[in-house]
């Protein structure tokens, strides 16, 4: 597939957050038919489409951004598992791996992977317990719901020790069985986003409730993606850090997109994103 035209910045639209017009705080329910499996969600805000979006593509341009910079980070990594379809052998084989990438890219002492997603982008079977691109700007965890997060998966009695040390949360995002030309990620630089764009939205499920960050239109987000990513390269995504003092990014906005200049012949997204608490002594 064509990658040595591919061009500078492209042009969309994006998806944003829009608050609920009668002050009620923002939320979104998780509805899962118990017999087919169908999800479907209730939510009290609407989105906010804005076209004409500048989204710059970083190929060749990979080193101008990072984690504690940017919010994410690009890198190049093989994966030693390579089929991506039962979750147990992802568990199994695709986690550890993970684990010490992470590691090793992060500089943390211990990583937790708590979760992960499989998205195709297949229109036709989304509503049918098929995870597609999230054509959303969005962040994945506010600051209590990743404090919420070490409380439920890690061990009660390490739990203050964890909490007195720095922390984050960690999306490792890939492409998985072929580069990934339709429906890419798009990545906001942190440094562009101020903090009165983000709105906590709360995510209710039949046991739980979590929380996520919604994210308002501001003109001077800068988005940023890398074109036709392979199953051999990854970004690391920051959802949440424990610094917030301004010394180092805290979170990232992203979204999947309708990229203008994907070619007629790309195969449909898929994908495959880890979440991962990363602590550091």
């Amino acid at each position: 597939m064509p990658g040595l035209t591919s061009p500078t910045t492209v042009t969309t639209t994006l998806s944003y957050f829009s608050p609920p017009v009668d002050g009620e705080k923002p939320y979104q329910k998780v509805i899962t038919d118990p017999e087919t499996g169908d999800r479907s969600f209730k939510r009290n805000w609407s989105g906010d489409e804005r076209s004409n979006i500048v989204i710059e593509n970083l190929r060749g341009k990979e080193e101008t951004v990072s984690l504690d910079k940017t919010g994410f980070q690009f890198f190049q990594h093989t994966s030693n598992h390579t089929s991506f379809v039962n979750d147990e052998e992802i568990k199994a084989e695709y986690y550890p791996e993970s684990v010490e990438l992470i590691k090793k890219l992060t500089g943390a002492t211990r990583v937790e992977i708590f979760d992960h997603t499989i998205r195709k982008h297949l229109p036709e079977l989304q509503q049918k317990s098929v995870n597609g691109p999230v054509p959303q700007v969005h962040i994945d965890q506010s600051a209590p719901a990743s404090i919420a997060r070490v409380h439920r998966h890690m061990p009660v009695d390490e739990v203050p020790k964890l909490l007195e040390q720095r922390f984050q949360i960690i999306n490792l995002w890939r492409p998985i069985h072929h580069a990934a030309y339709d429906w890419p990620l798009a990545l906001c630089d942190y440094r562009s986003v101020d903090p009165v764009d983000v709105v906590p939205v709360a995510l209710i499920f039949p046991d739980r409730e979590g929380e996520t960050l919604g994210v308002k239109y501001n003109p001077n987000h800068k988005w940023k993606y890398l074109r036709g990513m392979t199953p051999d390269e990854i970004v690391l995504i920051k959802c949440f850090d424990s610094i917030q003092d301004g010394s180092v990014a805290v979170y990232t906005p992203h979204t999947g997109f309708k990229d203008p200049s994907t070619p007629e012949e790309a195969i449909p997204r898929e994908s495959i994103e880890l979440r991962a608490l990363v602590f550091y002594d």
